[in-house]
């Protein structure tokens, strides 16, 4: 199966005081296995960095770039995505809907992706199955 990893599943996993860390361990043990395909944007990847450097330190940073991100495949975002996502945010008119959630859907649509590692709500909102 192939699986989006959000921010909110990478913020989650790493962050020991997050509320959701324990839920978030069991998960990514349970999606890391060769039947599964993780992928995620590099958007998600900038937000992720910024994201864990502020709240964690820049060794946390490290641990992610190292450690995480070599079992992820991360999908580039071109200018007609980006483009989209932009309109579909305006649209949306949402204050707290980023682009990095409006350029993760778009992703996931064009790539047929229907199952999400996030804790994100607005995933389940557009119709994403979310792990959890």
């Amino acid at each position: 199966m192939r699986i989006f990893v959000d921010t909110s599943g990478f913020f989650a996993l790493l962050d020991r005081d997050d509320a959701d860390h324990k839920k978030a361990r069991k998960i990514w043990s349970d999606v890391l296995n060769p039947e599964n395909t993780l992928i995620t944007s590099n958007y998600v990847i900038v937000e992720s960095f910024a994201l864990i450097q502020h709240h964690l330190g820049l060794e946390a940073v490290r641990g992610f770039h190292e450690d995480m991100l070599p079992l992820i495949n991360i999908e580039w975002i071109d200018a007609g995505t980006h483009k989209s996502a932009v309109s579909a945010l305006l649209a949306a008119s949402k204050r707290r809907l980023s682009l990095v959630d409006c350029v993760s859907f778009e992703t996931m649509r064009t790539l047929g992706i229907k199952t999400v590692f996030a804790f994100d709500p607005h995933f389940v909102e557009l119709g994403f199955k979310c792990i959890p």
